[in-house]
């Protein structure tokens, strides 16, 4: 039986590695869309394209300006000086926000009055919007704080000071607060499991395109040493490109590690269950590469919105959040974030650990109980 399993795993990586187009699929393609999906998948916005409609043109408005500019947030980029030109640059995407001061602010502030100062935003992204809203706020607190303590400092010398409350935040984990932090973990489960998918759906497929998976059916090769010789090499393969696209991560990005690397592997070969079952799955409903290409997509863009990747699933409505149960890349997205942020262990994530054996057996099974059909 060994020999036999022996056999097509060797017979698996040579025509794997023979093939230049499948060296680039395992080698280079993983690569690339760790660095394009690493730089890409932020929400972080900094360098907001912006324009200044300054009608008060004081020192204390351009000391505003001044505080925005030297932001990281804020990029100034033009001063415009009427209403036709604000509508229009903010309508052909120039700018993302417009500071406007209308005539009399700084004599507003000078009378000891609350002057007022615009903040006018492109709101086509909500989330983008909500966050240059959340910055311009902060700056402006933080100038009417100095603006405050100046003016009452020589009150502040005659009394012990004014009662307040003063809130100390702090972030564990992901200290600064870097959403590259939280999606790159996610990037590596979205190239393993595509991957993998792929791999195995195609490959199995191949052999029914070329004729040769009739001669493995009247040799005298078992169902399951089949399934397990032809999923092994991808199995390891999967592995190879997870300490890949982890190091990329670690050494490029600098994405910290907190967790047991082993116990990432573990969780992977885990994982690795699921995803190669229901490649298993779709070569046994595919009659063609296209259509195991076009099946594997099919599965793999739910997957990766019903995973918590790019949308949390506390916000789904119900129904949806009970279909990610069984979402195995729900499961490993955790495993992962918990092990590269938190540093967490088996005794945390066991449920999760769990959940994926017991899907992926599950998958597996019915797969291969459906493959052992069609070869039969």
């Amino acid at each position: 039986m060994f020999e036999r399993i022996k056999s097509i795993l060797f017979k698996e990586f040579r025509q794997v590695f023979r093939d230049p187009r499948m060296r680039t699929v395992i080698f280079v393609a993983p690569v690339i869309q760790m660095l394009v999906f690493g730089y890409a998948a932020t929400t972080d916005v900094r360098n907001i394209p912006t324009a200044v409609y300054d009608l008060d043109n004081t020192r204390e408005s351009r000391d505003i300006v001044r505080e925005f500019s030297y932001s990281k947030y804020f990029n100034i980029k033009y001063y415009i000086y009427d209403d036709k030109t604000q509508k229009d640059y903010i309508d052909k995407f120039l700018v993302d926000a417009v500071i406007r001061f209308n005539h009399g602010f700084a004599k507003d502030l000078e009378a000891g009055k609350t002057a007022q100062v615009q903040l006018i935003v492109d709101g086509t992204d909500s989330n983008t919007a909500a966050l240059i809203l959340s910055y311009a706020n902060k700056i402006i607190e933080g100038y009417s704080s100095r603006l405050l303590e100046g003016r009452n400092n020589a009150s502040l010398k005659r009394i012990a000071g004014f009662p307040g409350v003063d809130l100390k935040t702090r972030a564990w984990f992901n200290e600064n607060l870097e959403s590259r932090n939280f999606y790159i973990p996610g990037v590596i489960a979205l190239i393993v499991t595509l991957i993998s998918l792929l791999l195995t759906a195609m490959a199995i497929v191949k052999e029914k395109e070329i004729g040769t998976i009739e001669q493995l059916i009247v040799s005298p090769i078992k169902p399951f040493e089949l399934i397990l010789g032809k999923l092994t090499p991808f199995a390891i393969i999967a592995i190879m490109d997870v300490i890949f696209v982890t190091l990329i991560g670690v050494l490029w990005f600098r994405i910290p590690i907190r967790g047991d690397p082993l116990l990432l592997l573990g969780a992977t070969a885990i994982y690795l269950l699921t995803s190669l079952g229901i490649g298993l799955f779709i070569s046994t409903i595919s009659a063609t590469q296209q259509e195991a290409m076009m099946s594997t997509f099919l599965f793999f863009f739910p997957a990766n919105l019903l995973s918590g990747f790019m949308f949390p699933i506390a916000n789904m409505p119900k129904l949806i959040q009970y279909i990610t149960y069984i979402n195995p890349l729900r499961y490993y997205l955790v495993i992962l974030r918990g092990i590269f942020l938190k540093g967490s262990g088996v005794n945390i994530l066991w449920p999760q650990m769990l959940a994926l054996f017991v899907i992926g057996i599950a998958v597996i099974m019915m797969s291969s109980l459906r493959f052992h059909k069609r070869l039969g």
